[in-house]
């Protein structure tokens, strides 16, 4: 016996963010059990929360990315069998997000690495996740804005949002300059999200993992890599802004 009271069909006419993403209950983020005469929650009030959260946090999809596709350049143009890498992990956007996976694209300028990452925040959204997109530059930024009296935010409101989101798109991962403090910011928020297994997107300009290590640290890297566990992927060839603006 099913001690769950059967939850009505989700009424079509009604506003898509009041329906429960996982189909559970009646959009209320409660579930009643009738033998307990007692509610309790439903797994989708954590989503709800966590998505709510990443409204305040990033820069959400770039105008210039939100008609990005697989079969549009500049994706479309890109390595083959990288490009169904990245199908095959936005196929089980949600899979991979509960696992706490990631991918981590490097390579030249305006090869294709953000056009790909940009992908699969896109898909994480369209799933009902939350996801927080920064230019690490820009993350940095924010951080150090927390330093000031007349902030709004406190440096560990901050820090708890981008350990709490399901997605967190680092782009330009080591464009900032190295120093101590930076090496510890990018150090605390990627140990934190590895571990707590939540996902994490990045690219970088950086062509080794010696230049990794040597830019963002070791113990930072040695943790993305287990993050995305199929390693840094190779994103090679000309400069794709030339003939395709956003890659």
């Amino acid at each position: 016996m099913n001690p769950l009271r059967p939850v009505p069909p989700p009424d079509d006419s009604a506003p898509e963010e009041q329906l429960c993403p996982l189909g559970q209950c009646d959009g209320s983020g409660w579930l009643y059990e009738e033998e307990a005469d007692a509610s309790r929650p439903c797994a989708c009030r954590e989503r709800r929360v966590s998505k709510a959260i990443s409204h305040r946090m990033g820069s959400g999809i770039p105008k210039r990315f939100r008609g990005l596709s697989f079969e549009r350049k500049p994706v479309c143009d890109l390595e083959p069998s990288t490009v169904r890498h990245v199908r095959r992990f936005v196929g089980g956007i949600d899979d991979n997000i509960d696992a706490g996976r990631g991918l981590w694209f490097y390579g030249d300028v305006g090869t294709g690495k953000t056009s790909l990452a940009m992908l699969v925040s896109k898909a994480a959204l369209e799933a009902g996740r939350s996801v927080a997109i920064y230019s690490v530059p820009r993350l940095l930024a924010e951080i150090k804005d927390t330093y000031d009296r007349d902030s709004g935010d406190s440096y560990m409101q901050l820090f708890r949002r981008l350990c709490a989101v399901d997605l967190l798109h680092l782009d330009d991962l080591g464009a900032e300059r190295s120093t101590e403090w930076v090496l510890e910011q990018l150090y605390s928020i990627v140990n934190e999200r590895w571990q707590n297994q939540r996902s994490i997107v990045v690219t970088t300009n950086l062509m080794s993992l010696d230049d990794l290590r040597e830019q963002l640290g070791t113990r930072t890297v040695s943790r993305l890599n287990e993050i995305c566990d199929d390693g840094p992927i190779p994103i090679m060839g000309p400069d794709l802004r030339i003939s395709a603006p956003g890659a």
